[in-house]
């Protein structure tokens, strides 16, 4: 089997889940087999069995290749559209329905809404994005697969287990809609230790220098580390630290929260669609609120640790990857 994989936006104008969730899913479909490379846009000479595209394709994308007897699979991120309330998500499907009957076909064609009827498969990360991919989009429900992000199998790498130390660990992009100058704020006032690690997109941005003055006032409860590029070194963190903590305005599946629960971390996440339908009951949940309120579960978090529940399963990459293949089989033999 070959693959190619594609992806709008280049990786050095944005780091984040996303390029790991494409760099893994390389790595693990090689580790199994399949054969697999970049799409060149510039090699009309590639031949492949299937595209997995990561983003929403132009509709024309998917006819092309079509064209050419290639089944185009894709895998559309919806945090921000799984986080809006039922009232706006209900306002969204009205001007969805609205604007396919009322605009101009190529206004609706730039929106990409139709690839989830043409496209041979559709990922979700989690149920929850199946069901607004059933609910808005108007996919149909047999060509949608829940297939969540994995983590690599050196966090599962447990090995003796060791006293954890009294502080919690966050690991993000230190970006607006993950919320960490709220969480700063929130952890003196809990008088609770937490660990940030995690790159902003601009160093010399307003909200980085923002969220640096923040840390430098609320020491000795918070320290900030930048970020970790030594995959071992973070695993090793997560074992150290008591929880792990995000408590981001929106998500499609975090990567962090799985690694750390990986590592055996309690987890405290935003009372969110996507987290509630990855962990259910087996994390601990905060309300998006101000600060103040957020330090009242901080600290009952904190104090609650050791009897916090932990997520039970996990999936390695290598484990989606197989997940993968299955999905990209069914859509080889409908084509």
């Amino acid at each position: 089997m070959r693959v190619l994989l594609d992806h709008p936006n280049p990786f050095l104008l944005a780091h984040g889940g996303l390029q790991i969730q494409i760099e893994q899913t390389k790595k693990a479909l090689e580790g199994l087999g399949v054969e697999v490379d970049f799409l060149h846009w510039w090699d009309s000479r590639q031949t492949t069995d299937l595209i997995h595209f990561f983003g929403r394709p132009h509709p024309a994308y998917i006819q092309q290749a079509k064209k050419k007897n290639i089944p185009v699979i894709f895998s559309d991120l919806l945090g921000g559209l799984s986080s809006r309330p039922p009232i706006l998500r209900f306002i969204q499907k009205g001007i969805i329905c609205m604007a396919q009957l009322t605009m101009p076909k190529e206004f609706t064609i730039r929106m990409g809404w139709a690839s989830y009827q043409t496209a041979a498969r559709v990922i979700a990360l989690t149920p929850w994005e199946k069901h607004l991919m059933l609910e808005l989009f108007g996919a149909h429900p047999d060509k949608v697969a829940v297939v969540p992000n994995g983590v690599e199998r050196l966090f599962f790498q447990r090995g003796a287990r060791k006293k954890r130390k009294n502080h919690l660990i966050a690991t993000m992009t230190i970006t607006e809609v993950k919320r960490p100058i709220e969480l700063v704020r929130a952890a003196v006032l809990a008088k609770t230790k937490i660990r940030i690690f995690g790159l902003p997109y601009q160093r010399d941005g307003a909200y980085f220098r923002r969220f640096l003055d923040e840390v430098r006032q609320a020491r000795p409860w918070v320290d900030y580390l930048g970020g970790i590029a030594d995959r071992r070194r973070l695993a090793a963190e997560y074992r150290q630290a008591a929880g792990f903590v995000l408590l981001s305005s929106w998500e499609s599946q975090s990567l962090s929260a799985l690694e750390a629960a990986a590592c055996g971390c309690p987890l405290l996440l935003s009372d969110l669609p996507w987290a509630r339908s990855s962990f259910g009951d087996r994390a601990s949940y905060a309300p998006l609120a101000s600060s103040e309120v957020t330090a009242g579960f901080l600290r009952r978090f904190m104090e609650g640790i050791e009897n916090a529940p932990k997520a039970e399963k996990v999936l390695s990459w290598e484990e989606v990857a197989t997940c993968l293949i299955q999905v990209y089989r069914e859509a080889m033999t409908c084509r």
